[in-house]
């Protein structure tokens, strides 16, 4: 059985074909060509013939095949993706690149449901999880994207082989270091139970990362896609990490400045999460970032308590990014067997509820509402938390 897995990020869409657990095929676009052409996607991944397709899944919903969608442009764009036609169409006209990509996504969804059906599923991401406490979920939205829940499911699979252990003995944090955000996940016994994602963290590349409430209050009003700006690229009118980097290296400013902050700030979130499981021992960097020498070892120097690792990946693996890997194989684990104990161990079939579910601030009504709506209207199966959990 072969099971592709797509992973969206901001740089790059990478695509991974797996048969068990080996990687046969991989491709990556760049972000913007995906963005203005979704069909190229399309094309690259027709021409795999898998078996099942792990979709792009966005900011999460509880694992859902395509035959279980009735609408699947509705819920690509308000369910995946918590916005609205509106938005996306206001976005594509301002020539905001963030929200080109929104709109490609649904295409691509819309052209998976419709041409594969039962053979297309969508993943939860980590506040959908029932391994996350109540009490950590208050007032979030973004504990770690879909693709932050795939790079922690390869980071535990991995650990487990390693270190020769039960997946009941993986204690880790996973610090994903993306093109454009950062996001840390806490893993206490194989299972997630916290964590720290992209739009909550510190600050990224692309990114702001959390605001302070006096700024939100100051600015008064606030667009879809300024999730999108605010992060050190922009700061600095830098054109990528790499001359960032350097301009650090040789202590200049304001280079030196926002990088420390960048760093430190990531070290901030780690220790954030360390708070849910405090015998991790390890932190295990993945993400475009986390391949960079200069930033991980000053990552070591703030950290000096914990092994810090780069995940490998999975046999076979080039090119394709582990967020991809990890789509593939949490795929692969919910219709095949190579990594079903694992998906079942981290109780991703178990997931339920949409990502705002936990929302208590009251501005934030209307917002709810819509989600909740459309997730109930485009999904024949909804799975909701009735339990008194979520």
């Amino acid at each position: 059985m072969s099971v592709a897995g797509i992973d969206p990020g901001t740089k790059s869409f990478d695509i991974t074909l797996l048969e068990g657990d080996i990687v046969r095929r991989e491709a990556s676009l760049d972000t913007k060509l995906v963005a203005r052409e979704p069909q190229r996607l399309i094309e690259v991944l027709d021409g795999m013939s898998a078996d099942y397709i792990v979709a792009p899944s966005g900011y999460g919903v509880p694992v859902t095949f395509g035959s279980e969608i009735r609408d699947a442009r509705r819920f690509a764009v308000e369910v995946l993706l918590l916005s609205s036609e509106e938005i996306i169409a206001e976005g594509v006209k301002m020539g905001e690149v963030g929200v080109w990509v929104y709109s490609a996504l649904a295409d691509i969804v819309e052209h998976l449901v419709k041409n594969y059906g039962g053979r297309v599923l969508f993943l939860p991401a980590v506040v959908n999880l029932r391994s996350v406490p109540r009490h950590r979920k208050i007032n979030k939205v973004d504990m770690g994207t879909v693709d932050k829940l795939a790079s922690t499911f390869l980071a535990v699979h991995e650990t487990s082989e390693k270190e020769n252990v039960d997946y009941e003995k993986v204690d880790v944090i996973v610090a994903e270091l993306g093109y454009g955000y950062v996001a840390s996940i806490a893993v206490k016994q194989g299972k997630i139970v916290d964590g720290v994602g992209g739009t909550y963290a510190s600050t990224g590349t692309l990114t702001s990362g959390a605001l302070d409430a006096e700024l939100v209050a100051g600015a008064g009003s606030w667009k879809r896609w300024d999730i999108f700006h605010g992060g050190l690229l922009e700061a600095l009118g830098a054109v990528d990490m790499g001359s960032i980097v350097k301009g650090y290296e040789r202590g200049e400013e304001p280079y030196k400045s926002y990088l420390e902050a960048y760093i430190e700030g990531i070290a901030k979130d780690v220790r954030r999460a360390l708070t849910s499981t405090p015998k991790a021992g390890i932190l295990i960097v993945t993400g475009r970032h986390g391949k960079n020498e200069t930033i991980v070892k000053r990552l070591k120097e703030l950290l000096p308590e914990l092994d810090v690792r780069n995940l490998e990946g999975l046999k076979g693996a080039s090119k394709s990014k582990e967020a991809a890997q990890g789509y593939a194989a949490i795929g692969e684990g919910i219709v095949g067997t190579r990594f079903g104990k694992l998906v079942d161990h981290m109780g991703i079939k178990d997931a339920c509820g949409t990502t705002v579910d936990y929302i208590v601030h009251p501005r934030a009504k209307g917002f709810i509402e819509r989600v909740k709506r459309a997730y109930i209207e485009t999904v024949s199966n909804p799975k909701l938390c009735g339990d008194g959990q979520a």
